[in-house]
């Protein structure tokens, strides 16, 4: 017998105006974002043109001469690019692996304080940092490890020699991932004390019930559970790997050329020829490599969790 075929999840669009018309205030309040994204996200990609122009201020980026690839020899010509594109994977691979790893712990930390002040205030000072400008961390870190500054003075004062941190490039791996966790950790607990919170907890009753102690619940309930978060957040984490955090190493390192060995990444280099050539194609050509091979790490970190753990893939 001949009958209507199933139509699914998929709407009408006569459904579909009538589910804007019934919900209307609630879309309406998504207003104000979408208006944000496309202004702010998609209006400014017209101007990946340039990476492809040899950009004119006089005559506009349609007026700029078609130069082809010839903006993109300028990152791979370069005869140092090999370690800047080093130092930018591996900062950045210890900054997903360290701030994932501290946010958990610290979200662990605050579940477990059933003290709702004590909480509040110490969830208040492991989020502040995320808030203080790296401008002002600088000025902080000159006078922790500077020449005269408080930690090395009392290496020397101890007998140890002067670690010249300022001159060491050796240092500061460990100096950015350490500010790093500092900066990020706390307020990288947001998401994680959400989805704790968000568990059932009638597992852990029951657990409880059982004889578990609290080690046994974090190790084989929550941690088990907030995987997929972890893997999720990681995901994203993955599509930035080919961007520096600009603001935080060019703020701490500036233009001091003995600590390039470990510290400069794509985007530090960049800022410098920019302001030395003022060439914006080479610039924009830079931005849309680090985006396009972002966007590939993406879907091959999804691609691999899709075989590993399915729950846990983005789309």
């Amino acid at each position: 017998m001949k009958g209507k075929q199933p139509k699914g999840d998929r709407m009408t669009f006569t459904e579909g105006l009538h589910e804007l018309w019934k919900n209307k205030m609630l879309y309406l309040m998504t207003v104000p974002t979408i208006i944000w994204v496309i202004v702010f996200c998609y209006v400014p990609m017209y101007g990946v043109l340039i990476a492809f122009k040899k950009f004119s201020y006089k005559e506009g980026i349609w007026g700029s001469p078609w130069v082809g690839l010839k903006n993109f020899e300028f990152l791979f010509h370069y005869k140092g690019v090999g370690q800047i594109f080093f130092n930018t994977i591996f900062l950045n691979l210890l900054f997903i692996a360290t701030g994932t790893v501290c946010s958990i712990a610290l979200a662990l930390v605050f579940v477990e304080i059933k003290n709702k002040i004590y909480n509040k205030v110490v969830q208040t000072i492991a989020i502040f940092p995320h808030f203080v400008s790296w401008t002002v961390v600088a000025m902080f870190l000159s006078g922790i490890i500077g020449g005269s500054g408080t930690l090395t003075q009392w290496i020397v004062s101890h007998g140890g020699e002067d670690p010249k941190f300022y001159s060491a490039a050796g240092w500061w791996p460990l100096i950015l991932v350490l500010l790093k966790i500092w900066q990020g950790a706390g307020y990288g607990t947001i998401v994680y004390v959400a989805a704790i919170t968000g568990f059932d907890q009638e597992m852990y009753e029951a657990a409880r019930v059982d004889g578990a102690t609290r080690l046994q619940t974090i190790t084989k309930i929550t941690l088990p559970l907030l995987k997929t978060t972890a893997i999720m957040l990681t995901i994203m984490s993955i599509g930035k790997i080919f961007s520096g955090d600009f603001g935080m190493i060019y703020a701490l390192v500036g233009d001091n050329s003995q600590l390039y060995a470990t510290t400069d990444v794509i985007d530090t280099f960049v800022y410098r020829a920019l302001r030395q050539l003022n060439n914006m194609g080479m610039s924009t050509a830079t931005s849309l490599f680090q985006s396009v091979v972002g966007l590939i790490m993406v879907y091959l970190t999804n691609a691999i969790t899709k075989k590993v753990e399915p729950d846990a893939a983005i789309f």
